[in-house]
């Protein structure tokens, strides 16, 4: 499952890249939880919990069905 998480991420990776921030898989739980770490821009933004719900966890469920919720740690 970690393998096609970061799959997904990587497929946004070039989104969040272009507004100079950046996510790293840290862990994928067997609960079905997985723990990101938002960097660059993505790390101080007001508007990173929208980009981590709405944008980075709705792709990766979408790609991995298995996964309940992405968390940022």
């Amino acid at each position: 499952m970690r393998e096609k998480v970061q799959e997904a991420l990587d497929s946004i990776r070039p989104f969040l890249q272009a507004d100079g921030g950046d996510v790293e898989l840290v862990e994928v739980k067997e609960d079905g939880t997985v723990y990101v770490r938002l960097m660059g821009a993505c790390g101080g933004c007001p508007m990173s919990q929208m980009t981590l719900k709405a944008g980075i966890e709705e792709r990766v469920k979408e790609q991995v069905p298995e996964v309940k919720s992405v968390e940022a740690v």
